[in-house]
């Protein structure tokens, strides 16, 4: 017979972060998160709210651990003080720490009935597309199978790119629960290997169809983009919503000089581009047509 045990309230800890054991293994304070929030700003454009203290917390401890600090304030000072390779490495894990990585197949779908009806007409020359915060990977492959499906894959390359290295070391893997949300069953069949034995439950990505993709780690703060050819699709969903408006601007000048006239940015349902109209004009549904 199973027993079901109430859960013991944690203590709250005067930061106002759920205490546990964690909690009472590191010190934490306002000022510790206060430099959290600038040094990611300055890394990579995220503007964390006041709201996400036992988010960083929660995220970042485990750094401590793994470093062997005692404190958040003695880990800051060394991250920003490491030098070499080390410190290098270690200002990945922090931005990896604390990046936000949310998608699934064909997410927000009318896109790729719209990417559909643009292929048709983009049969002239070769095509490139740049998916940006390609995340584990879904977004870059939903884009392959779409590219596979409408226009064969003749003359199209995909760049995916992400400033999180782990999310794109399990992109670049190909290896899905079978299960996964966003999958017909004869895309399922069309473009993936069904593991066997150990690897029952899960699905890899088909050779031909992976080959369409380069996957690759971009930070989009960086001041200069050396990303080959301009493209004439980009994929830049949900991104935006984490910067502010200035940090916006910066990266859609950038991504304006990437791009080839009349070239077509797919946004997220929640991001808004109307004070850009010099750079994008409104094309359709959340996608913007480079001016």
């Amino acid at each position: 017979m199973s027993v079901v045990l109430s859960p013991v309230p944690a203590p709250v800890h005067k930061t106002g972060i759920t205490a546990g054991s964690a909690e009472q293994e590191f010190s934490f304070d306002a000022a510790d998160f206060e430099r959290v929030r600038q040094l990611i700003y300055q890394r990579a454009g995220i503007s964390l709210h006041a709201g996400k203290q036992a988010m960083v917390y929660s995220r970042l401890s485990r750094r401590l651990r793994e470093t062997g600090h005692r404190s958040f304030a003695s880990y800051l000072q060394w991250l920003e003080h490491p030098g070499g390779t080390a410190g290098d490495a270690e200002w990945q894990e922090f931005v990896n720490c604390l990046t936000t990585n949310l998608t699934s197949f064909f997410r927000e779908e009318h896109h790729f009935h719209e990417l559909a009806r643009d292929l048709a007409t983009r049969t002239a020359r070769p095509l490139r597309i740049w998916c940006n915060a390609a995340s584990t990977g879904e977004e870059p492959y939903s884009i392959a199978m779409t590219v596979d499906e409408h226009s064969g894959s003749h003359g199209v390359s995909i760049l995916a790119s992400d400033i999180d290295t782990k999310v794109l070391a399990t992109a670049a893997r190909g290896v899905y629960a079978a299960d996964s949300r966003g999958l017909s069953t004869e895309r399922l069949r069309r473009h993936f290997l069904r593991g066997k034995g150990a690897n029952a439950g899960f699905i890899r990505v088909k050779p031909e169809l992976a080959k369409l993709v380069e996957f690759r780690s971009h930070n989009l703060m960086d001041t200069r983009w050396s990303l080959g050819d301009l493209f004439d699709i980009v994929f830049c969903r949900n991104v935006m919503i984490y910067f502010d408006a200035p940090t916006q601007r910066r990266v859609l000048e950038r991504m304006h000089r990437s791009m080839n006239p009349g070239a077509l940015l797919y946004v997220g349902h929640s991001e808004n581009f109307s004070d850009a109209r010099d750079l994008f004009r409104l094309r359709g549904k959340t996608i913007y047509e480079r001016v």
